[in-house]
């Protein structure tokens, strides 16, 4: 049971985290949120941080009014 992740796995799973983190921080910049906590999250799992600050911190699932 020695399984390891290929070179072309573990790439795409920097590029992911990467990519999320990014967007992460330069969106929470934008809004006015703490962005060095969002961007550290965004690097650390994928999607959760995602999903949380998209629910919690921009608060989506509201109804503009």
């Amino acid at each position: 049971m020695n399984e390891e992740l290929s070179p072309v796995m573990l790439a795409l799973v920097v590029l992911i985290l990467l990519v999320q983190s990014i967007f992460l921080f330069t969106n929470a910049r934008k809004h006015g949120h703490n962005y060095w906590l969002w961007g550290i999250l965004g690097l650390i799992q994928a999607p959760m941080p995602l999903l949380f600050y998209l629910l919690f911190a921009r608060k989506m699932w509201r109804r503009k009014t």
